[in-house]
């Protein structure tokens, strides 16, 4: 039943209403992250090119026997994480942060995370000139399988956006979650296998990166663009149920309490 009138009732039937509205939310959200910024969106193509030299010049001499091309190993890891790291962070705060709007007026409160989430995806897009560069410089080959590289970042794109719903529900009423979030994004860099092979970690620790769906996901991208192969269907099929099941329970635990959310922000 709860379902049944998200659909019907609350989501698709506003999200068509109130589409244009999300446009306008997503070129707000980039013009405040870039407003005060000398560089401005220069530098969503100089950060990941600065963590990539440094990390390459430090790291590359003690894994590049266990790693192909480590520069690109490295930009195809980070990359993915940064999205979701600024997106899912962005979407903690979207709630509290638009109370102004929300208590004035009538807006579907889950477009404020598909808004932050839609300019990350755009960030982490125009990201990929500094990957395709990169791979250039060092040879690495462009194989018609960087095409499929459209469902790594679609299947990201729908589980920050269920991982959002969430936090963005807990942040409500619980404001401390964002200072432990924090944390839990520093774990998540260093089990999501970014800057080192998995082989490195001992064998019976491993399935601890292996089912996080963070590396799952880093692993189809990598695939497509460092590797040039078809996916892992095991790590396909699991990325993919894990997304839309994220999906699902955010889509549910946001709907249940949306409507109390006017009390605490």
């Amino acid at each position: 039943m709860i379902i049944e009138n998200i659909i019907n009732h609350r989501f698709l039937v506003n999200f068509t209403k109130y589409r244009n509205l999300l446009v306008e939310l997503v070129k707000r959200d980039i013009k405040i992250k870039y407003r005060r910024s000398i560089l401005g969106l220069f530098w969503s193509f100089l950060e990941p090119l600065l963590f990539m030299i440094v990390l390459t010049v430090i790291f590359s001499t003690l894994f590049k026997s266990n790693i192909q091309n480590y520069p690109v190993y490295i930009l195809t890891g980070r990359l993915p994480y940064t999205f979701f790291a600024q997106g899912t962070s962005a979407a903690m705060s979207a709630i509290y942060k638009n109370a102004p709007i929300i208590k004035k007026i009538y807006v579907p409160k889950y477009m404020y995370i598909i808004g932050v989430t839609i300019s990350g995806l755009i960030t982490f897009l125009l990201s990929f000139v500094v990957l395709f560069l990169v791979m250039f410089a060092t040879h690495a080959p462009f194989t018609l399988y960087i095409l499929l590289g459209v469902v790594p970042i679609i299947l990201f794109s729908i589980f920050i956006i269920g991982i959002g719903l969430i936090l963005a529900t807990l942040t409500v009423f619980f404001r401390d979650i964002e200072h432990l979030y924090s944390v839990i994004l520093i774990l998540i860099l260093y089990g999501s296998a970014i800057m080192f092979p998995i082989q490195i970690v001992p064998e019976k620790y491993q399935f601890l990166i292996l089912y996080n769906p963070i590396y799952v996901l880093i692993t189809l991208l990598r695939d497509c663009f460092l590797y040039g192969t078809l996916f892992n269907p095991f790590q396909l099929i699991f990325a993919t149920v894990v997304s839309i099941v994220t999906l699902i329970i955010g889509i549910l635990i946001f709907y249940k309490y949306q409507d109390k959310f006017i009390l605490y922000i």
